[in-house]
């Protein structure tokens, strides 16, 4: 690509206070400030980015945005000692595709200091094939590693197992070799099959989810990844095992927590928060790492699904319904 070449963005606008996404040819000219240059090759597509998309919750406060909040590519230009030019790389998270212009166009200059290189045994669609879900999905196990939550230990439990965070959790969890139970909305008996073939020993749907738990339930799982916040975390402490532990990163059912402190003192459980925005580089290489070599020779095709730039708008109204499972990783070149 020529350094001067236009190239395709998806460019959120603001009109009448509607948020407005419709394709543009863009110069490298009007890229934001950075000390590196990267030539995309996918992006993915996440909540965050559905929200930011359909303009839901506020997520994007500055116009003209390109959202993204992943991506995948190698290094065009840089004045970064650490990425010269060829470098293959990865960026997820510190709030590009929100604030910084982020990961849905062909070319992108970003701040060094927000990238890793790409690990060994990824390549960058395997990359955008975990993105944000696989590398938060990691950290929650690392988490739970961390608090002695071994493969031994029990069930483990992930909620809102058919999102992208979810599939991810339920896959890695099941390769690891952790016995795992995934809990999906009523009404969700399609993606059952889809649950048990990334590895769920058993899938859940019970009604009772969606309402307020006792302050002690039964002790049933011996950890959790919990995307969904509000009752269903609630819930999922009061079920938690004696010294159990929960990995707490997402928020799709709610941001309250209407719980008590009665699985904590009683119990010992520990609710261990979970972020990917801010993590800081030294803790997102070794999730990469380990998840290169936990993923270097698998195919991602239960799990993925690709599309173009111009499906993006499509498929996050989708997402925003709740009308998907797995992963989308954009091709931004297509």
């Amino acid at each position: 690509m020529k350094h001067d070449h236009p190239f395709k963005a998806l460019v959120l606008t603001q009109e009448d206070g509607k948020t407005q996404c419709h394709p543009q040819e863009l110069s490298i000219a009007q890229l934001p400030d950075g000390d590196v240059t990267v030539k995309v090759d996918y992006s993915s597509l996440n909540y965050k980015d559905a929200m930011a998309v359909t303009g839901t919750g506020r997520i994007v406060r500055d116009f003209p945005m390109v959202p993204g909040i992943d991506l995948a590519g190698t290094v065009l230009e840089s004045a970064a000692a650490d990425y010269p030019v060829g470098t293959p790389v990865v960026l997820t998270g510190w709030s590009v595709g929100e604030r910084y212009w982020g990961g849905y166009a062909q070319v992108q200059r970003v701040k060094s200091e927000w990238l890793v290189p790409l690990a060994p045994g990824l390549d960058s669609f395997k990359a955008m094939a975990i993105g944000t879900a696989g590398l938060t999905a990691m950290l929650c196990v690392m988490e739970l590693e961390a608090a002695g939550i071994g493969p031994g230990s029990g069930t483990v439990l992930v909620t809102g197992a058919s999102g992208g965070v979810g599939s991810v959790a339920v896959a890695l969890l099941a390769r690891l070799g952790y016995r795992v139970a995934a809990l999906v909305q009523p009404g969700r008996e399609a993606v059952h099959p889809y649950l048990i073939s990334l590895g769920a020993s058993e899938v859940l749907a019970g009604a009772e989810w969606a309402q307020a738990s006792k302050p002690l339930e039964n002790q049933r799982w011996a950890g959790a990844v919990d995307t969904v916040g509000s009752a269903v975390l609630a819930r999922v402490l009061a079920s938690t095992e004696y010294g159990g532990a929960v990995a707490a990163c997402g928020l799709a059912g709610g941001v309250d927590l209407p719980a008590t402190v009665m699985p904590f003192i009683l119990r010992g459980v520990r609710l261990l928060g979970v972020d990917s925005v801010m993590c800081p580089v030294a803790r997102r290489r070794e999730a990469w790492e380990r998840l290169g070599r936990v993923y270097g020779d698998t195919p991602f095709a239960d799990i993925v699904m690709t599309a173009g730039l111009g499906q993006v708008p499509e498929l996050a109204a989708r997402m925003m319904a709740g009308g998907n499972r797995g992963r989308y990783v954009i091709d931004v070149n297509r």
